[in-house]
């Protein structure tokens, strides 16, 4: 469809009511309706907070993925961030998204919270002005931004019916005040509604917080959109201002659900309806208003054309500016290519681009920090793991291939799948399957997965998989396997791993899916063993879940034992100049559909960190993770990072931050607490029947400590440089609305770099 400029109103006033009430919900996971009388197009929406995914969880196509949000926000770099935005809405355009479902905006309570990586801040300025900047520059370049989640979505744990219980002063001052600053400085064209409720009504048909104070008090004139499968009602929703229902197809904005609730006039009326259409209209507006600049074409092919030098140098810039320098004692940094150097550690080679769940995608390639080190010094770098980090296991597919004759390369990487309408055991001999692909990846979300021969009210499918896996050495080898739906694996034809009955639930697939189960077998070096795969979809599981179409996972690991791996990482460290450790958490750890059970870093993380400092005192950590973990050796290391997640070019950007290419600048965007009983929330951070009290009321963060007097591992607007810097003569003039600060700042080390500095500001009595 052409996409021609429109005036809403005259719009709204053409529509049939049937066509008005379509409007009202979208009809599938990323389009709103079309009207194609009227020529109103249908409008795609793509996540996310940290990089545009597309249309597909499953098989998308690749994108660029960015920091996320605790990085950008350490950046303390308004520009930057707007430099960012604009990328991300390039990115769009690829995509042919019109819409971005991001940035997230939720603050964090606590260091557990499951997608508190995905948020900027504990600081709700720094949160709203990041928000704001990032927004500034996605719709400077003609894309839609969503703000999301509105408000109080700060955990996972039964996050579609936990309520959230806090005064009206934390309310208004730390919880929607950064979605205030955020509307206020930069309009967002949406906003995405939270699945929780708060004290006692859910987000998404909450009159106090969507027509109250964000139509009247605030004056934002934007689309209200729910979350994912969190609308809940049909006449409350449409009445209390809940513009349209994602995803589609609706379930409580049907014709006839939506008609009922008119006919019953002290429900809704037909101006209800009209309110609700009427903003998704304007947004829709913008869309088409903007198409000559964005060039987007409606269900328009998804397309790797951004993934450029430029793309690439943006990114680059982006994860090195948000790296915070936290330790640095006997100037053991920067390193110097002349040194003979280790890396050693579970995330060294692990790309760890990014947290999981809606956040997460495809990225057209990722830099591990072993590789971005490696091309920065131009020689290969002795390594070795010292211990493991997973949660479950993953990366099989990654490592089989579909014709063992033929090279470990391109279209002969992964598993061939094939996909039948029936169970292994029940097709007529001969069969041909409906679709055919080849799997590349172990982590699989298929509840988007679409195709004629499946019935989308009840999509029943099964896939057989088939690849070969060629052990590197004679050992014990570990596979998992977890599911959305059912599956079991094979190894030559004998049962390895069977999780079609006897299912537990787990954390997998947003909390749809089972626990891992696993299993050890010996292997023999060089043999290639075939992998079988017999997947059932969603609707096959024993565990009752309405998710759309399944999803599952499927890893292995060599057996290893721990104390010898700690050995030799000690000894290796203790070889060199200076060692370099990677540690940290994943997309497993944190992750959309579940909080983290502590700050305690994974397995025998911590045990290698002492050994190896014991080894060799210069010893450089390097921790990626996007919320704090506990440090318990902080004060026996000498040179420590933070490097967040940091999207495709994470590798390089760190070895550009270790050579001293970029002196680091980053200033944590978060309290890093000592340990987990030190933080605010310990308390009362998950839901208790049903309730979620903010106990802590406005004293989150630094407010926390700083009023307790509680000593952290590292504040607030932390980070170090590998330079000094003076400042003096500090200013603060004032009129009636305006404090005006000013200082000099005076660089008096040896090394050119820049200063973000910052203001805390308090009422006296």
């Amino acid at each position: 469809m052409i996409m021609s400029k429109f005036d809403v109103e005259q719009k709204l006033s053409e529509l049939t009511r049937d066509e008005k009430i379509s409007l009202l919900s979208a009809t599938d996971f990323w389009h709103t309706k079309e009207i194609e009388r009227l020529g109103i197009p249908s409008v795609r929406v793509s996540d996310g907070p940290n990089g545009i995914r597309g249309t597909r969880f499953f098989d998308s196509v690749p994108s660029g993925c960015f920091p996320n949000g605790t990085g950008l926000a350490s950046t303390f770099d308004e520009e930057l961030l707007k430099e960012a935005g604009k990328l991300m809405a390039k990115e769009a355009v690829a995509k042919n998204a019109a819409v971005i479902l991001g940035p997230t905006t939720n603050m964090q309570r606590g260091p557990l919270g499951g997608r508190g990586f995905e948020s900027f801040s504990e600081d709700p300025y720094l949160a709203g002005v990041a928000t704001a900047s990032v927004v500034q520059g996605i719709q400077s370049e003609g894309i839609a931004a969503t703000v999301k989640h509105f408000v109080c979505n700060d955990l996972e744990d039964q996050r579609f019916s936990s309520n959230s219980i806090l005064s009206e002063r934390a309310l208004r001052e730390i919880y929607l005040e950064p979605f205030r600053l955020a509307i206020k400085n930069s309009d967002p064209v949406c906003l995405m509604t939270a699945l929780n409720k708060v004290n006692g009504e859910h987000c998404p048909q909450n009159k106090k917080l969507l027509i109250e104070l964000l139509r009247k008090e605030w004056s934002w004139d934007g689309m209200i959109m729910s979350d994912w499968f969190a609308t809940y009602t049909t006449a409350a929703s449409i009445k209390n201002g809940l513009d349209i229902e994602f995803p589609g197809p609706t379930r409580w904005r049907t014709n006839e659900l939506v008609s009922h609730s008119l006919n019953s006039r002290e429900q809704i009326s037909i101006h209800d309806v009209d309110d609700r259409v009427r903003q998704v209209l304007k947004m829709i507006k913008f869309v088409v208003d903007n198409q000559e600049k964005t060039g987007i074409v409606q269900n328009g092919p998804e397309t790797t054309s951004n993934n450029s030098k430029e793309t690439a140098e943006l990114l680059r810039k982006i994860a090195a500016d948000s790296i915070v320098l936290l330790k640095n004692e006997n100037s053991v940094l920067p390193l110097k290519k002349e040194e003979s150097i280790v890396i050693i550690g579970p995330n060294a080679k692990a790309k760890v681009s990014s947290g999981g769940g809606s956040a997460s995608l495809h990225s057209y390639y990722v830099i591990s920090p072993y590789e971005g080190i490696v091309n920065k010094v131009g020689k290969e770098v002795p390594y070795t793991l010292g211990a493991e980090s997973h949660k479950t296991l993953s990366n099989l597919i990654e490592q089989l291939v579909v014709d063992p004759s033929k090279p470990a390369e391109g279209d002969n990487v992964g598993a061939a799948a094939y996909f039948y309408n029936e169970p292994a055991g029940a097709r007529p001999q001969g069969k041909s399957p409906f679709h055919v692909t080849t799997f590349k990846h172990s982590h699989n979300m298929l509840f988007d997965f679409k195709h004629e021969k499946i019935d989308s009210s009840n999509p029943l499918f099964y896939i057989t998989l088939e690849g070969y896996f060629t052990p590197k050495e004679d050992a014990n080898y570990l596979f998992g396997l977890q599911v959305y739906g059912t599956g079991i694996l094979y190894l030559d034809d004998e049962l390895v791993v069977d999780q079609k009955k006897d299912q537990t639930r787990g954390s997998f697939c947003f909390g749809a899916g089972t626990d891992e189960k696993t299993k050890t077998v010996s292997l023999q070096k060089g043999k290639a063993y075939k992998v079988r795969i017999e997947y059932g979809s969603g609707p096959t599981s024993e565990l009752v879940s309405e998710f759309g179409s399944g999803g599952f996972q499927v890893g292995v690991a060599k057996a290893i034992d721990a104390d010898e791996e700690i050995r030799k990482a000690a000894k290796l460290a203790a070889g060199h100049d200076k060692a370099i450790l990677c540690i940290g958490l994943n997309a497993e750890w944190e992750s959309e559909g579940h909080d983290r059970e502590d700050m305690i870093l994974p397995g025998r993380t911590n045990d290698l960190v002492r050994a190896v400092l014991e080894a060799n005192p210069n010893t450089v950590i390097i921790n990626q993770s996007g919320t704090p973990v506990e440090f318990p050796w902080v004060e026996q290391a000498n040179a420590l990072l933070q490097a967040w997640y940091g999207g495709n070019e994470l590798g390089n950007a760190i070895a550009d931050v270790l050579y001293g290419d970029v002196v680091p600048g980053g200033k944590l965007s978060l309290s890093w607490p000592l340990k987990l009983e030190d933080n605010p929330t310990y308390l009362n951070f998950k839901t208790e029947f049903g309730r979620v009290l903010y106990g802590e009321d406005i004293f989150i963060g630094y407010r926390f400590y700083e009023k307790l007097q509680r000593r952290v591992a590292f504040p607030f607007g932390y980070g170090l440089s590998y330079t000094e810097f003076a400042l003096s003569h500090l200013q603060v003039q004032t009129d009636e609305e305006v404090i005006s600060v000013s200082v000099n700042v005076k660089n008096t080390g040896e090394e050119y770099a820049g200063i973000r500095s910052r203001t805390n500001l308090h009422c006296c009595d």
